[in-house]
């Protein structure tokens, strides 16, 4: 099949498909051909594609030819079989499942069971030789059809379900006898006539309604949701899978499993697993039933495991990576159902590219690649303490490792109202769905009472590096009253506990929590990154603790030190008698008092970064952060009228204020504005920094401070600043070099680059405000409606996130071309929170930029993700 063919086929069979065509196959379609190719026991099946996806979504109707193409698969697939869908003897029942490029567990819909009806029960009865079974999955597929593909709600079937073994005395569904599920059948059969739907009879029409509800679940809520989350493109579309059912509750020596290579927790090299004796795959990730183990599979089918695992060997040798694997036992036969690169915690993914480059799996570039980077800030989370004063209340499953407190909530919903509130919530729920993905997103840390190691729960919260204990099952939830009951213990909402991923244990209260360490295999792999990558990484701090701390993170100097945060706190009435001052006398006395702390303030810095260059950037508030509000003020002038006591100095500092007060201070006397109509403020702390680097080389360091006008507009202003900076310099009576620089943050800034570069010998890009002036929005106001914007596709990231390459992007392209053909020396940065996201790094990297900075939990990210920008730089290249 040529190449044009490929990319635009509608429809492929499972083993006529190219294994590497991801793009079209979608992960889970690929990850079947591959297995086909590799000689393992699959069942066959077809994938309708991507681009049929994708020409759906574009025209909303399915493209022309499809349902022909799909009627031939199935008459392909009968061949193969020696079965018949919709007939018998042999019956042929498929699953229909979606398959995205990238791995979206959950986030979208499959039906299983896919080709019984009222008249095929029987027939699938006589073949299983158990008519249990029969009803039973057609009690499933009912279900399952009623909700993905004709939108009934699921509450109606769950309750019938609950009724039937609360009836019958059943645990689970798996006690429900012939019977019983006759008369639960007849009574979903009813639920879906009460709604005004029909179940369709014709296998056919099932089929075409479930490859179309399977396209259409790209667009549900929460498959959004996790695409915003995951940085996963809208337009990329899904393929649907259908394949041939294989049954692991068709009779005791039967049942269904989901396994890893490695442990996804930790990276440990041992196979990890759940598996359910008389269970289809469902009910495994669903967390409806209590898992066994795999050494539990040892026991019951050992032959079996020893296939498992040589399976699991063969697609790790084969994948080049740990394999997420997905199996069923049909009376002791093991089918392979799916595999695709395993979810993983950031500890585990660091191990796993570690290990695979010890064991020469991959390169050491593969294993940089491996990591992804915005997994990093997991491993600043903290953890318990290895002992523990406080008994565990209930212990579970340690699904995903960390520590997590918070107030209780039985309510996804309410995890979100929380969590924007400011308050840390732990979900707890009976077991997690995918609905429930906007409150896990939420939440600190998530607890439920069933479910096993790859339950919903715990592989959500391993992707997203949140703690996770499952499988508590001392607890148990009434979702209706909001309580959670452990023997004689109720919680309820709001209640404050500790979760620990890691052990599985469950504490009330908050218990106190340890800084996280780094391991050795994130030093191995950051020192790999650190001589692949070309871009310099520093970072964003203000006091020397915190420099310390950064350069203990690899951080390789300060690219930004934010003056004004230090002038908040007890200094903050320092700085107002300064800016509020009557007479050159009290200015002159504020200016010395904010100059002895100011010296100190660059000391510290200088000498936690000794060797390093360090930025600084001059004071850059806007005014009404440092003022008194006027209102309070004048608020506590009417109480002392009232209460006849003197208001005359409180009258005077609120007519000062008002003075000073600005209908945008956003765009008002702020930075270089205010060095220069408030000229003594940026010359007392040049003096502070000058006699911060004097002593620092007195004590026989090495300090290399730089200085940073803010806000600058016009190269005049950076000019008067530049000059201001060298009179004091030359005063010291010091042979010093301080470069001086500016940050790029206004439009105009950027246009005229080439000019402000013969004055400046750096430019810093503070993408903050670029950003904000730009687009000409408020961050702080965007919340309002930027979600919006994301979910409607009027933006398709978060511009305060990631750079905004046409826009923002293109005016630092534009300065930094223009800047260093001007000042071919110029050196160039960011220094915005953008200085430690990925993508951005990216770009700076392809822009020319010399260096990122970022705040400190993000200077490891910064470090790999710099690496892998080089990595793919060069790879594209050759």
């Amino acid at each position: 099949m040529s190449e044009s063919a490929v990319t635009t086929a509608m429809l492929v069979d499972f083993d006529k498909a190219d294994p590497t065509d991801r793009s079209l196959l979608g992960g889970k379609g690929a990850g079947l051909a591959h297995m086909i190719s590799m000689g393992l026991d699959v069942p066959p099946g077809f994938t309708v594609t991507t681009h049929a996806c994708r020409e759906f979504m574009r025209t909303g109707e399915i493209p022309e030819g499809l349902w022909n193409d799909v009627d031939d698969a199935v008459t392909r697939l009968e061949g193969k079989l020696g079965r018949a869908f919709g007939g018998g003897p042999a019956p042929l029942l498929v699953s229909v499942r979606s398959g995205a490029v990238h791995s979206m567990p959950g986030m979208m819909d499959t039906v299983l069971n896919l080709g019984l009806n009222s008249t095929l029960v029987k027939v699938v009865a006589d073949w299983a030789g158990d008519e249990r079974f029969a009803y039973s999955a057609y009690r499933r597929f009912i279900q399952m059809y009623s909700n993905v593909v004709l939108g009934l709600e699921m509450a109606p079937f769950e309750r019938a379900l609950a009724r039937a073994k609360s009836d019958a005395g059943a645990g689970d569904d798996t006690e429900l006898s012939t019977s019983d599920l006759r008369r639960l059948v007849a009574e979903y059969e009813g639920i879906v006539r009460g709604q005004g739907a029909k179940l369709p009879e014709d296998p056919t029409e099932q089929l075409r309604a479930a490859i179309t509800a399977v396209f259409r679940s790209w667009e549900n809520d929460r498959a959004v949701v996790y695409r915003r989350r995951h940085g996963i493109p809208d337009d990329l579309g899904t393929a649907a899978n259908v394949q041939m059912m294989v049954f692991g509750d068709l009779g005791p020596t039967s049942g269904t499993g989901v396994c890893f290579t490695r442990d996804p927790s930790t990276g440990e090299r041992t196979p990890y697993g759940d598996y359910l004796p008389q269970a289809q795959g469902e009910d495994v990730v669903a967390g409806i039933r209590d898992t066994l183990t795999l050494d539990d599979l040892s026991s019951r089918h050992p032959d079996l495991h020893t296939e498992l695992l040589e399976t699991m060997t063969r697609l790790e040798q084969s994948t080049r990576d740990m394999a997420d694997i997905e199996f069923t036992i049909e009376r002791n036969k093991l089918w392979i159902l799916q595999t695709r690169a395993g979810k993983r915690t950031a500890a585990a993914a660091v191990r796993i590219a570690i290990d695979m480059v010890d064991e020469g799996l991959i390169s050491t570039e593969d294993a940089v690649l491996r990591v992804d980077p915005a997994q990093l800030e997991q491993l600043e989370r903290p953890r318990l303490q290895s002992r523990v004063d406080v008994d565990p209340v209930t212990t579970g499953i340690g699904a995903s490792p960390g520590a997590a407190q918070g107030r209780v909530t039985f309510d996804p919903g309410r995890a979100v109202t929380m969590a924007a509130d400011g308050t840390d919530v732990i979900l707890v729920s009976p077991e997690t769905t995918p609905d429930d993905i906007h409150g896990m997103y939420a939440a600190r840390g998530i607890l439920t009472s069933r479910g096993g190691k790859t339950s919903h729960a715990a592989v959500v919260a391993r992707g997203e590096g949140k703690p996770a204990v499952t499988g508590a099952s001392g607890l148990l939830v009434d979702e209706e009253a909001a309580t959670g009951h452990i023997g004689d213990l109720t919680i309820h909402e709001g209640d404050e506990i500790t979760i620990d991923g890691t052990t599985g244990s469950v504490y009330l209260g908050l218990l106190p929590l340890i800084e996280p360490r780094p391991t050795p295999e994130l030093e191995r792999l950051l020192n790999w990154a650190d001589e692949i990558r070309q871009i310099g990484v520093r970072a964003n701090a203000d006091t020397g603790a915190d420099a310390a701390k950064a350069r203990a993170a690899g951080a390789e100097g300060i690219g930004l030190a934010r003056t004004e945060h230090m002038f908040m706190g007890e200094r903050l009435g320092i700085v107002q008698r300064l800016i509020l001052a009557d007479s050159d006398r009290d200015r002159s006395a504020a200016l010395r008092e904010l100059s002895t702390q100011q010296i100190g303030d660059f000391e510290g810095l200088l000498e936690a970064m000794d060797g390093l260059p360090v930025v600084v950037r001059l004071l850059d508030p806007p005014l009404h952060e440092f003022l008194p509000d006027r209102f309070e003020l004048e608020a506590e002038i009417q109480q002392k009228v009232l209460k006849n006591k003197p208001v005359a100095d409180l009258q005077h500092m609120a007519s000062r204020v008002k003075e000073y007060e600005e209908d945008n201070p956003m765009l008002g006397l702020r930075g270089v504005r205010l060095g220069l109509v408030v000229s003594e403020l940026y010359e007392m702390q040049t003096k502070a920094a000058v006699t911060a680097v004097i002593r620092r080389l007195d004590a026989g360091g090495d300090p290399h401070l730089e200085l940073m006008i803010p806000l600058v507009s016009t190269v005049e202003e950076l000019r008067r600043m530049r000059d201001m900076i060298r009179r004091v310099i030359a005063d010291s009576g010091r042979d010093l070099h301080i470069p001086v620089g500016t940050m790029i943050e206004l439009p105009r800034a950027a246009l005229t680059a080439g000019e402000i570069a013969g004055v400046a010998e750096f430019f810093s890009f503070g993408t903050n405000d670029l950003t904000q002036m730009t687009y000409g929005l408020s961050r702080d106001d965007a919340g309002r409606f930027l979600g919006m914007y994301l979910k409607e596709g009027i933006l398709t990231s978060d511009p305060f996130e990631t750079i905004d390459v046409a826009g923002v992007g293109r005016l630092i392209q534009l300065a930094a071309k223009e800047g260093r053909e001007a000042n071919p020396a110029l050196q160039l940065g960011v220094c915005g929170e953008h200085g430690g996201d990925p993508a951005t790094i990216a770009f700076c990297r392809d822009v020319g930029l010399d260096y990122v900075s970022c705040s400190t939990p993000r200077i490891h990210v910064a470090r790999l993700a710099a690496a892998q920008a080089e990595i793919r730089r060069i790879r594209q290249s050759e």
